[in-house]
């Protein structure tokens, strides 16, 4: 120990920082919250199409937040006196990501250099490209089959690619081209191609391949399939299968032994420096940096036929149909235009009836070689006429075509075959692009009147159209059985329904706020959806069908396929910029919310991993602080001074900022200032909700209470009734008898600031009959849409983002329950009692203040029986 820390009683301590200015530190970090929040939500906002923007504008944003997160962060520990150690750890994290991707670096935490399709989500289309992870989603998320294997991810890529020595030797061939010579530029591919098929692959990316591929090829043994093993091995790069095709530009080795796969690996790698890919990507105006090569290791399929399906044609004179087009054997010679196919129109609605038939006599097939690669393989008259698909089979293909079609939000084309076991593979999947564009198509038709089912109602979070069934979410496990393909409806936004975002077709709430964390998830899945609507868990059914239109604020009734149609159609041009993918791969470092559940173990710092985690988390503690920042008295600088009240409340107030009126008379309600504590008298004052007759109290009722004032007397807090309040902000902790509330509320002008926190425990009878009252509180508040929490005679109820307004009715409503519920545990002798007094305090509020005499504004008797 050194002489310092010995001699450290010695020194003065400091001050504490008063209520007063740790509140002020408090408004202010609300205020940067809510600024994070709505510039995330501008820049999820460009990714919707609407917007042009440049590259300043994505510098200048990434800037502003960088900013703002880092003092909210420091907000918080001036808040909590802490330094938050671990939050400014996942900052420097998040940042440092951000700028690497802004420099065309890429940075891949805690990416492996292989991850198998079973494990590929949304989450990882960076890590495995496009293409693979499409097919691993399509997998996992859809339910639909695909061939098994892994992908190298692209972090694998570069690491190949700097083993070698390759990245710089290409950004010098880059640079020394002068961007015109053609001869030059086919010679510059030839040389990287060479020296990318002579370079070494790193040993442990060369260990994880032949891992990989062992694992998976000695599973198969075990469940007795013989082989052979065969591997396809496919690119997967960034933007492949995406807004821009590269339909054909890359390289795919079919039937690989296992033997052969490194080489086959650097196959495909060599392919990305193609003359033609190469070209495509200068074309489509991709970054050189912007290459990422994923590679996938897939089991080579037996096909039986093989074949495309486009869920739209891009003949628009082909109404409302879905075209497939298959072959014997492989597919690779359709892909390649080398051989006759059948062809069949079905129309996109169930039961898929077949609507055209086109077939060719087919005389050749490809098949796979057993001993590696493919064989052509004549085929007889007889063979080469038959049909290639049953009808059966296209209902199937159709049904997985939609799906993909719906998860894709654009029509799609998707490569498949069938083996001979007559199981549907999914072999590839990409959005279709058509010539025509958005403002060339027919309008959407107008369906009748009669159809609509709301209009106008609510605010925009997110453009598009949505066609589906309502499922109706009333608590968090609904969400364990929503289907997909859904539309979500609910009376809240919650953070929560990010858990189910990737599959729902469209939201609707009640209520909520278009700059909340849903509403930022929302746009970062581009799930069309309507805040706010007010009424739709009334007007909508679970299982009907409408159609969202949520381009024009407009929910029909039934499916309406022109709109689905216009929508998917709908091209955003500005999608193909270098700009709109570099605002994508940086929101993924920002908008992304994974922190949900304040009350999960993982709700903690070192799990942030966005600026949206670290604004969600700070935002639940500051909350969390100030309450308990509130209940320290040494913080108070202002005097504390008794508010006299017409009912016997007892309750002493301290003003922090413009909560009360100035004045040197005893404090009356009319001195009241603060929003939310007006608010709440006001609810109390109401008629029948303050109850002042006695109330008989039976024997186990006596003795319940004899026991518990014991272990109630022990606790500091016996007797206190005390409001800290400012001109929106009220923080109320009331004895009534022997139940307890605390209130902590905030209400102003910005809506994304207010909040409501209650808590009710205690009571004086046995825990029958004090949850008896609690199931009664809870049900009060949920209907005011609270959420509720209820633990034995403990009621909790939260609610946040809502207008001044709506906060001051709810307000109302709580004065209106404290004072109500005060005795009600005595009277709630059965389950039935709960719902004759829940009748009656729901059409006694509703009524409001009314018409009250001098004394009924003083104290009021309600309705109690017992």
């Amino acid at each position: 120990m050194n002489l310092l820390n010995v001699l450290a009683f010695w020194r003065p301590k400091k001050p504490p920082v008063s209520f007063t200015t740790l509140f002020r530190k408090f408004k202010g970090l609300i205020e940067r919250n809510n600024r994070i929040l709505e510039l995330m939500g501008d820049m999820g906002d460009k990714l919707g199409g609407e917007y042009v923007f440049d590259k300043q504008y994505i510098l200048s944003s990434c800037e502003q937040l960088e900013d703002l997160v880092f003092k909210l962060i420091s907000d918080l520990s001036v808040l909590n006196q802490d330094k938050n150690v671990e939050l400014f750890k996942a900052y420097e994290r998040i940042r440092h990501a951000i700028h690497e991707e802004l420099s065309g670096r890429h940075a891949f935490d805690q990416v492996s250099l292989t991850i198998p399709l079973e494990s590929l989500d949304q989450g990882t289309v960076d890590a495995a490209g496009s293409k693979l992870n499409n097919l691993g989603i399509i997998r996992n998320t859809l339910g639909h089959r695909v061939p098994d294997g892994f992908v190298a991810t692209t972090k694998a890529f570069f690491a190949f690619l700097d083993h070698n020595g390759l990245r710089r030797t290409i950004h010098e061939a880059v640079t020394a081209w002068d961007g015109k010579d053609e001869a030059a530029f086919d010679q510059m591919c030839v040389e990287i191609r060479e020296k990318i098929l002579k370079a070494d692959i790193p040993k442990p990316l060369a260990a994880d391949i032949m891992g990989e591929a062992d694992a998976l090829v000695s599973r198969l043994r075990r469940e007795g399939d013989k082989g052979p093993h065969l591997f396809a091995v496919r690119s997967s790069a960034w933007g492949e299968d995406e807004e821009s095709s590269f339909a054909g530009q890359y390289e795919s080795e079919l039937g690989i032994r296992q033997e052969g796969l490194l080489d086959a690996y650097k196959m495909v790698v060599a392919g990305a420096y193609s003359p033609q890919a190469w070209r495509y990507r200068i074309i489509k105006g991709f970054h050189e940096e912007e290459l990422a090569m994923g590679v996938g290791f897939q089991l080579m399929i037996a096909a039986e036929c093989s074949g495309t399906l486009q869920t739209y044609p891009a003949d628009p004179s082909q109404k409302e149909v879905m075209v497939v087009n298959c072959t014997p054997g492989l597919g690779a010679p359709l892909m390649g235009g080398v051989i006759k196919s059948d062809t069949f129109y079905i129309e996109r609605l169930a039961p898929f009836a077949v609507r055209s038939t086109h077939t060719e006599i087919k005389d050749q097939l490809l098949e796979l070689n057993p001993e590696g690669g493919t064989v052509w393989k004549n085929l007889s008259q007889d063979e080469g006429k038959t049909p290639c698909i049953s009808k059966e089979q296209l209902v199937q293909l159709a049904r997985a075509g939609l799906d993909i079609e719906s998860f894709l939000k654009r029509p799609v084309e998707a490569e498949w075959c069938y083996d001979a076991d007559g199981e549907l593979y999914i072999l590839q999947a990409r959005p279709i692009r058509f010539e025509l564009q958005a403002d060339t198509l027919p309008p959407p038709p107008a369906p009748d009147v009669e159809d609509t089912l709301m209009a106008g109602q609510g605010i925009i979070v997110q453009q598009g159209v949505a066609s589906g069934k309502v499922f109706v979410v009333e608590n968090d496990e609904d969400l364990h059985d929503f289907p997909y393909g859904a539309i979500l409806v609910s009376h809240f936004t919650s953070p929560r329904f990010s858990r189910i975002m990737s599959h729902a077709r469209g939201i609707i709430t009640d209520i909520g706020s278009p700059a909340g964390h849903m509403a930022t998830i929302a746009r970062e899945h581009r799930v069309p959806t309507i805040v706010n609507a007010g009424d739709a868990t009334t007007r909508l059914q679970t299982g009907e069908e409408i159609t969202l239109d949520a381009g024009n604020n407009v929910v029909y009734r039934g499916i309406v396929p022109g709109l689905r149609r216009y929508e998917l159609t709908s091209q955003c041009v500005f999608e193909e910029s270098y700009e709109y993918r570099l605002l994508r791969r940086l929101l993924k470092r920002i908008t992304p919310l994974h922190l949900v559940d304040p009350k999960s173990d993982d709700f903690r710092p070192s799990n942030c991993t966005t600026f949206h985690d670290i604004t969600r988390y700070i935002h639940e503690k500051a909350v969390s602080e100030l309450i308990q920042l509130s209940e320290r008295r040494e913080l108070h600088e202002t005097k504390p001074r008794r508010l006299n009240l017409h009912m016997s409340l007892g309750l002493t107030v301290i003003d922090v900022e413009d909560g009360m009126c100035k004045t040197d008379e005893d404090l009356e309600l009319k001195h009241v200032l603060s929003v939310p504590l007006k608010s709440l008298l006001d609810g109390m004052c109401q008629p029948g909700m303050w109850c002042t007759r006695p109330v008989s109290v039976d024997l186990s009722s006596f003795m319940s209470s004899f026991t518990r004032t014991f272990s109630v007397a022990a606790t500091s807090r016996i007797g206190r009734n005390l409001a800290v309040v400012s001109k929106e902000y009220l923080n109320l902790h009331l004895q009534l008898g022997y139940h307890y509330n605390i209130i902590d509320a905030f209400l102003s002008e910005s809506e994304n600031d207010n909040y409501i926190y209650f808590r009710f425990l205690g009571g004086v009878t046995d825990i029958e009959r004090r949850s008896r009252r609690a199931s009664f509180i809870a049900e009060v508040l949920e209907r005011f849409d609270f959420r509720v929490e209820v633990r034995g005679d403990l009621v909790v109820g939260r609610i946040k983002k809502i207008s001044l307004a709506r906060g001051i009715e709810k307000m109302n409503m709580l004065g209106g329950l404290v004072g109500y519920t005060r005795q009600l545990d005595v009277v709630l002798q059965s389950d039935e009692d709960v719902q004759d007094h829940l009748a009656v305090f729901m059409q006694q509020i509703s009524n409001g203040p009314g018409e009250q005499d001098e004394q009924g504004q003083r104290e009021s008797s309600n309705t109690y029986t017992g």
